[in-house]
C-alpha cells in the first residue's frame, strides 16, 4: 500500500499430495487467507515457487491464470458468491460456459452435480429462495462442476449454523473418499477435526501440520 509493504508469509513450506484433506488454521492475521489466494491463483507469491499438478505457477498474465484456476481448482465461499439472478443450474454451469462446453452438454452437467448434492429439485430456484445450506450446496456443486483437481474452501460453514454446518461437512467428506483433494480454512476446531490433517499458521509460520484422526460428520453431534 503506497511505501509500505507488509510481509505476511515468511518462509511457507507446504505440500499436499493428491486425495488429502487438509485444515488450515490460525487466528485473524496469521496468513491464512494469503495463503489459501495464492494457491488459489489470485495473488502471486513475491519469491519461492509454486507448483499445481506438476505446473509452475509463475508470472502468468490475468487470461492463462483464469484459465489455469477453472482448469484446477473449484472455490467454495464463506458467503457463498452465487449470482443472484440465476438459477441454482445456471450458477453450476458457468464455470463450464468458461471451459467453453456447449450449452447442452453444461445444462447436463449441471443437473448431475446439484443430484450428487441433494438439490435437483430446486435446480430451477434463484439463490433467494434458498436458505444457507442449500446456498452452500450449490456451490459446492459448481466448484465441483469443472472436475477440478483440487477444492479449496473458505470457512465453508462460517455462515451456516451447527446442523447445516455438520451436513455441508458430511457432504465435503463424501467428496473427499471419492479421491478429490480439499483445502479448508477455518478458525472452527470441530470443523477441522473433521480433516485428516491440520496446519497452524501463526504470524505468516506454519509452527505445527499433523495428521488428525478424523471425526466423521455424521457422527458428529
Amino acid at each position: 500500500m503506497g511505501s509500505n509493504s507488509l510481509h505476511v508469509l515468511k518462509g511457507i513450506n507446504f505440500n499436499v499430495k493428491e486425495g488429502e484433506m487438509v485444515s488450515i488454521m490460525g487466528s485473524s492475521g496469521s496468513g491464512k487467507s494469503t495463503l489459501l489466494n495464492i494457491i488459489g491463483i489470485l495473488d502471486e507469491a513475491d519469491a519461492g515457487s509454486y507448483i499445481l499438478d506438476g505446473v509452475p505457477i509463475k508470472n502468468l498474465n490475468e487470461k492463462v491464470a483464469a484459465n489455469y484456476r477453472n482448469k484446477f481448482l473449484g472455490f467454495i465461499f464463506q458467503s457463498f458468491n452465487l449470482i443472484n439472478y440465476k438459477s441454482a443450474l445456471d450458477n453450476v454451469a458457468m464455470p463450464l460456459y468458461y471451459q467453453g462446453i456447449k450449452r447442452k452438454e453444461r445444462i447436463e452437467k449441471a443437473e448431475y452435480y446439484l443430484e450428487k448434492v441433494g438439490l435437483a429439485p430446486w435446480s430451477h430456484h434463484l439463490p433467494s429462495e434458498l436458505s444457507g445450506g442449500q446456498k452452500q450446496r450449490v456451490a459446492i456443486a459448481r466448484a465441483l462442476a469443472s472436475d477440478p483437481k483440487v477444492l479449496l474452501a473458505d470457512e465453508p460453514t462460517g455462515a451456516l449454523d451447527s446442523k447445516t454446518s455438520q451436513e455441508v461437512m458430511e457432504l465435503i467428506q463424501g467428496i473427499n473418499d471419492e479421491g478429490k483433494t480439499i483445502l479448508i480454512v477455518t478458525h472452527e476446531h470441530d470443523i477441522a477435526q473433521m480433516t485428516k490433517r491440520i496446519v497452524h499458521l501463526k504470524d505468516g509460520v506454519i509452527i505445527d501440520d499433523a495428521p488428525v484422526k478424523q471425526v466423521r460428520a455424521s457422527l458428529y453431534v
